[in-house]
């Protein structure tokens, strides 16, 4: 059984992450396979396209505790992160220019990077880092956290 546990797009392709442990993409418009990755050593959880200068990457996230980064042109990967002990849910490009370490209280089930309108008082630490830039997170117990 080869099911489908995550898809993204980028708008002429579909990128998707089975139970069968690959990251395939998609043409749209012709429904062929174009790139199939195959290095995780378990079931996907979650992939992402890259933009700006890395525009032709893909970041995945998997049951094997491991993020990996794809080059989509080469259908090579670039690099794996590891250091997770437990299963990846979900795996996003950083905004930040900084590496920070965020422990969530049951898991962290989804994840993403946003800019929020906040009072002038909290937006000192936000100006400090340069960024403007949140990252909001959900966890296994049903709470959404703003950190940043």
């Amino acid at each position: 059984m080869n099911n489908i546990s995550v898809i993204g797009g980028n708008g002429y392709t579909i990128c998707s992450g089975s139970y069968d442990k690959t990251i395939r993409i998609w043409d749209i418009e012709t429904t062929k396979q174009l790139n199939i990755f195959k290095r995780h050593e378990h079931w996907i959880r979650s992939v992402k396209y890259g933009s700006n200068e890395l525009l032709n990457t893909i970041l995945s996230g998997s049951y094997d505790k491991s993020v990996r980064l794809w080059d989509i042109r080469s259908s090579e990967q670039i690099q794996v992160f590891n250091g997770h002990t437990n299963t990846v849910y979900v795996a996003e490009y950083s905004s930040f220019s900084e590496l920070y370490v965020i422990k969530g209280d049951s898991g962290i089930m989804c994840l993403k990077f946003l800019q929020l309108k906040k009072n002038e008082k909290k937006r000192k630490f936000n100006d400090d880092i340069g960024c403007g830039i949140n990252l909001c997170y959900g966890s296994c117990r049903g709470f959404i956290y703003i950190w940043g």
